[in-house]
């Protein structure tokens, strides 16, 4: 069987769709623990204990940190889709 370039590729880019759904249990904790950190800044906003600004810089750390925890498998991803190009 003859392998052409875009089969490589979309094969590839399959593969990895497979495995961006795949969190690690680290990435479900984090992912988890950020979501329950933007709710407490949205909680603290509502109640009038933070400023607006305030709940959005820690809603920005929630989403640094969530970004940090799928940094893993998006390094492996991109690897994979150098590798074939």
């Amino acid at each position: 069987m003859k392998f052409t370039k875009a089969t490589l590729v979309a094969s590839a880019a399959a593969l990895s769709l497979g495995l961006a759904a795949c969190d690690s249990p680290a990435e479900e904790a984090a992912e988890e623990e950020a979501e329950a950190m933007e709710e407490q800044a949205d909680d603290m906003e509502d109640a009038g204990m933070i400023t607006d600004e305030e709940a959005d810089a820690m809603e920005a750390e929630a989403d640094d940190m969530e970004d940090a925890a799928e940094g893993d498998t998006d390094a492996m991803t991109e690897g994979m889709e150098e590798a074939v190009n």
